[in-house]
């Protein structure tokens, strides 16, 4: 992976690749897992509305860019609807292993897109683990994978009341450090709050982060940043307004960073 540079209100991201992940597969010096990936999410079975969601998500291009393949064993963290568990499930393989984890309230957020999804019938070798904020206990180097979409500003909530306690961030780095393999993968996508911006401020009134205080919380945790990406990137978004504004929902200007748990 190549390292990317830091500059001003939050990360200089630049996009991992010119071309696109499914045109490179024309070539003739393919990457087993790549095409494992390709083969994922072009799957027949995938969900009709997870696809229509495709295009702003890039699936390929992100599972790439954080070194997704067979045999890996795989946290979702905050799983929500399961749209990631989706493609997980066929691109890990029986060798690998994917944990969809959710909360109480987590749950009740994506009630009806659990129901479609139907882990059960569709997804059988998907493990749901149910874990409140706090008390989730993860196994020691067990992980190669975590993936961590959309959530990571969730630690400022402090929504008792609707199920969604304060979250221990502390607590919670230390458990994921914990359980990463060393060498392993933390795959952090969240929304680019203003910069300078409270995190308890931001993540509490519009679900964003400032990426610079999620690079310094993981970092102090023992992370080691090691790239970045442009590929969910918006400059249209000018982080003011909440993510669930129809005028920007779907379309965040969002943020993707590969942190690393060292070897040694």
């Amino acid at each position: 992976m190549m390292m990317r540079r830091f500059s001003g209100w939050a990360l200089v991201l630049v996009a991992v690749a010119a071309t696109p992940l499914s045109a490179k597969h024309t070539q003739a010096t393919v990457h087993p897992f790549e095409a494992a990936i390709v083969r994922a999410v072009n799957s027949p079975d995938r969900l009709a509305s997870d696809k229509q969601r495709d295009a702003d998500r890039h699936p390929a291009e992100i599972l790439e860019f954080f070194g997704a393949k067979p045999g890996q064993h795989v946290l979702d963290l905050f799983s929500g609807g399961g749209y990631w568990d989706e493609i997980f499930a066929r691109l890990v393989g029986p060798k690998g292993s994917i944990t969809a984890h959710n909360s109480i309230a987590e749950l009740g957020f994506a009630k009806a897109a659990l129901v479609t999804r139907d882990y059960a019938h569709r997804l059988p070798q998907v493990k749901l683990l149910m874990a409140e904020n706090n008390q989730l206990t993860l196994k020691p180097n067990a992980l190669d994978l975590i993936w961590y979409s959309q959530s990571y500003h969730d630690i400022a909530l402090d929504e008792p009341k609707d199920g969604w306690p304060k979250i221990n961030g502390d607590k919670l780095r230390a458990e994921l450090f914990k359980a990463l393999k060393p060498g392993g993968v933390l795959a952090v996508i969240d929304h680019v709050a203003v910069a300078g911006s409270d995190p308890i401020i931001s993540g509490q009134t519009l679900h964003r982060i400032d990426p610079q205080v999620a690079r310094r919380e993981l970092e102090a945790a023992g992370f080691k940043l090691e790239a970045t990406s442009a590929l969910l990137a918006n400059p249209n978004d000018d982080h003011t307004k909440i993510v669930f504004d129809p005028s920007i929902r779907g379309k965040t200007d969002q943020f993707v960073m590969l942190f690393r748990k060292p070897k040694a």
